[in-house]
């Protein structure tokens, strides 16, 4: 499942949250911490790793 960073504007931490597609898409996301669910998601870069199938 895909993972995302948040911020929490409750409490201001920064979580990573795993999310369905459908999850992330009605942005209905709930702050681990203080249960809080004002999230402002964060965008950060990412590496994808892959194989080489011969």
């Amino acid at each position: 499942m895909p993972m995302y960073d948040y911020k929490c504007l409750d409490c201001g931490k920064e979580s990573l949250v795993v999310l369905t597609l459908k999850e992330h898409e009605t942005g209905k996301v709930m702050c681990p911490s203080c249960k809080g669910t004002k999230m402002q998601q964060l965008y950060t870069s990412f590496i994808a790793h892959t194989t080489k199938k011969s």
